[in-house]
């Protein structure tokens, strides 16, 4: 039996890009699952910080955001929502920036951490950025959070503790680290099988040609 391929993923819930590249994996993996020959594939995401300085607390719509952040107008910055939200919804995503409370995402990262331990991480990245994206949750703040990790099964005390505590901070340090080392600067970033990178929301097919190709070379034989 062929180990499953590993697919490490840096992103921020806060990236709306992160969310689209999030789900075009998910299309591209299941493409590749109707072969005779399916791939094995385990995703395993990675904290990422956009902007570590952004306050609580934002004061302001996203739009309003992007226009400080970037040095751009309010209404370049309106029509890069615009955009996004377009490809978001090529990919099945309804944005709702309108909602949008734009928060630092350091807790949210805690949470994903906490979750991986109990072996809920991908379905808490989901809620994350669904809420996030478009359900105008506020996940900057605990409660709001907890409640999140409740839907998907994790046990709320637990995770109110986990985010108190600040014992997966430095989880979080780790990965941003590694991002680093592996000279990653924006996101969603994709290491595939530890030894291909793969930068930005590729289309499903790129996703599902990539795990199909490192699938392959796992299966050809060795040189003598």
């Amino acid at each position: 039996m062929t180990d499953a391929i590993k697919i490490d993923v840096w992103s921020d819930i806060a990236c709306p890009w992160c969310y689209i590249g999030k789900r075009n994996l998910e299309k591209g993996l299941e493409q590749a699952s109707e072969d005779d020959d399916a791939p094995a594939v385990e995703v395993e995401f990675h904290s990422f910080e956009l902007s570590p300085d952004t306050p609580v607390d934002f004061e302001g719509g996203e739009a309003e955001y992007l226009s400080r952040h970037k040095g751009i107008s309010p209404e370049q910055a309106t029509e890069m929502l615009d955009r996004v939200s377009g490809v978001a919804a090529d990919a099945g995503l309804a944005y709702r920036f309108d909602l949008l409370k734009h928060t630092n995402t350091v807790k949210a990262h805690e949470l994903l951490h906490f979750a991986k331990d109990h072996g809920r991480q991908n379905e808490l990245a989901e809620r994350l950025m669904s809420a996030y994206f478009t359900e105008g949750r506020h996940l900057g703040r605990d409660d709001e959070l907890v409640l999140l990790a409740a839907d998907v099964g994790l046990d709320a005390d637990a995770a109110r503790e986990a985010l108190q505590s600040g014992r997966y901070l430095p989880a979080v340090r780790a990965d941003q680290a590694q991002a680093t080392a592996y000279g990653i600067n924006g996101v969603p970033f994709f290491v595939i099988d530890g030894k291909y990178g793969v930068s930005g929301a590729q289309p499903a097919e790129a996703f599902a040609q990539i795990v199909r190709q490192v699938w392959d070379e796992r299966r050809e034989p060795a040189e003598v």
